[in-house]
């Protein structure tokens, strides 16, 4: 893992993405099974749980990581201007993670190749301490909004009921199902 990251190095990264195009979305949950090598089920419909992180590469050649972290204390989303080579070991090794590449999923077909006018980070504030930690990146395009996010299902197999700031990586494509789960409204 990468060094401890800062709120302004964050918010570096996040303008970094701003106009830019997304050209390629690829996954990274886990794999487990009897031999290692069963990838964990993430497309749940509305919202993917790549547990370890997402990969979004640019066309102009860029790469971005959004990994679970504790940079700022409690688990948070952490997002890099590098590739997830540099965050994650044992991709594609048996009980590491896999990569799948989602590109052309429908979920995210109104995201990639168009232009990201808007990247937003979600902060949340721990009201005791005036901790803030990142709990998600909303990336934007006249068409559509998508939410990469800490989080996970309260229970397996999931319901209604969210937990932010796990270690686990979670997208969300609606604003209803964003503010379900608890992430805060950002813009």
């Amino acid at each position: 893992m990468s060094s401890l990251l800062t709120a302004v190095e964050y918010e570096r990264t996040a303008a970094m993405l701003r106009g830019r195009r997304i050209h390629r979305v690829v996954y990274y949950p886990l794999m487990g099974g009897e031999d290692g090598c069963d990838v964990e089920e993430w497309d749940f419909g509305t919202w993917h749980q790549p547990t370890m992180g997402v990969e979004l590469s640019t066309d102009d050649g860029a790469c971005f990581s959004a990994v679970w972290g504790s940079s700022f204390d409690h688990f948070g989303l952490e997002v890099f201007p590098e590739p997830m080579t540099a965050h994650l070991r044992m991709i594609g090794e048996p009980g590491g993670s896999a990569a799948v590449d989602v590109t052309d999923h429908p979920h995210w077909s109104s995201l990639v190749g168009r232009k990201l006018t808007c990247v937003d980070i979600a902060w949340s504030q721990d009201p005791e301490s005036d901790l803030r930690t990142p709990s998600a990146i909303r990336l934007c395009s006249r068409e559509k909004a998508v939410w990469i996010a800490v989080g996970s299902p309260a229970e397996w197999l999931p319901t209604e009921v969210y937990h932010l700031g796990t270690d686990d990586v979670m997208v969300v494509f609606n604003a209803e199902l964003a503010a379900k789960v608890g992430i805060p409204s950002v813009g």
